[in-house]
């Protein structure tokens, strides 16, 4: 039997890594299968990024807020993974609409569609920091969320949206949150991307307050296995934490940059903190292991591929920052 998936978001970092091990025979359990990849191409958006199997799926260009749209798009999938959102917190505390349009509006329009259709399962991805912030220990899935910022407030919104609809009606709404990710065409605003970039044009790198906020970094390889793992075997209104493996500070993970690039410290920038930075994150991930999930990258493995594949690519990036 086919399966019949809807990406929302799939030419973004992660969904594209998702798609294109999807289409690569990645997840054998999902071998046979149609792939139809719905994305509004902002900013963060890149065909380029699904150039590897391009031809191998049905491209939409669209809004998840266009009701109409996703009338027609939505019925005939046997599942949709929703990857569409706007994720970056500076973006979210200098321009919040789009945040609360997108990430909220849209995942409910999203997943009514797909209630509508009678859609099979709906994975709602989302992100650590719909908790706020966390002084030591980790969260478990029925921690209470605490959003700090825009951006995490809107994802936050768009949670509790999904899973209403699998308490209300009845539907196979299953939700994942992760750390930080990384890895290959990741869009240059977010910090690996953004310093390796800045650094490879000898430019310096910005790092916020004293540098000691403490994030944990997964590769978007695991993350995304993490999310079929659920898609495959996760339970109808469950929430599933994709724990990263490696916790970091912000001026950590620099120094490994600057060391990984042969540079010093001098290409440090320190600029003033960031409005309502979360200080920590950390997430319980042993319901997702449970299911058999496993870590597969190191961080020192993965970020030293990640660094050559910039490295080697700037003709995946430099149209971007010239695009600004």
């Amino acid at each position: 039997m086919v399966r019949r998936v809807l990406v929302a978001g799939g030419a973004g970092f992660i969904g594209s890594h998702y798609v294109r091990t999807l289409l690569t025979g990645g997840y054998p359990a999902w071998a046979d299968v149609s792939v139809t990849v719905l994305d509004k191409l902002t900013y963060s958006g890149n065909l380029a990024s699904l150039a590897p199997v391009e031809g191998r799926f049905a491209f939409v260009r669209g809004d998840i807020c266009d009701t109409e749209l996703l009338s027609r798009v939505v019925p005939g999938h046997d599942v949709v993974v929703n990857f569409a959102a706007e994720t970056h917190v500076d973006r979210s505390i200098t321009g919040p609409d789009v945040f609360a349009q997108t990430n909220v509006l849209g995942t409910h329009r999203l997943v009514r569609a797909a209630s509508e259709a009678g859609v099979g399962v709906f994975v709602q991805v989302s992100t650590d920091e719909v908790y706020g912030s966390i002084a030591e220990g980790s969260w478990a899935e029925d921690a209470p969320v605490s959003p700090n910022s825009p951006y995490s407030a809107a994802k936050a919104g768009g949670d509790h949206l999904a899973l209403a609809y699998a308490r209300t009606h009845g539907m196979d709404v299953r939700l994942t949150r992760c750390g930080n990710n990384y890895g290959p065409y990741q869009y240059p605003e977010k910090i690996i991307p953004l310093f390796v970039t800045r650094l490879l044009e000898g430019r310096k790198v910005p790092l916020y307050g004293d540098g000691l906020n403490e994030r944990e970094w997964i590769h978007v390889d695991d993350h995304c296995r993490g999310i079929q793992l659920v898609a495959e075997r996760g339970r109808a209104g469950e929430v599933y934490h994709v724990s990263g493996s490696t916790p970091l500070t912000n001026l950590e993970l620099t120094e490994r940059l600057l060391r990984a690039l042969d540079l010093g410290s001098d290409r440090i920038e320190w600029v003033e903190d960031r409005k309502g930075h979360d200080q920590r994150y950390a997430l319980d991930d042993s319901k997702l292991r449970a299911l058999g999930f496993r870590p597969g990258t190191g961080f020192d493995e993965g970020l030293a591929d990640t660094v050559r594949w910039y490295v080697e690519r700037p003709d995946w990036w430099k149209p971007l920052l010239a695009a600004g």
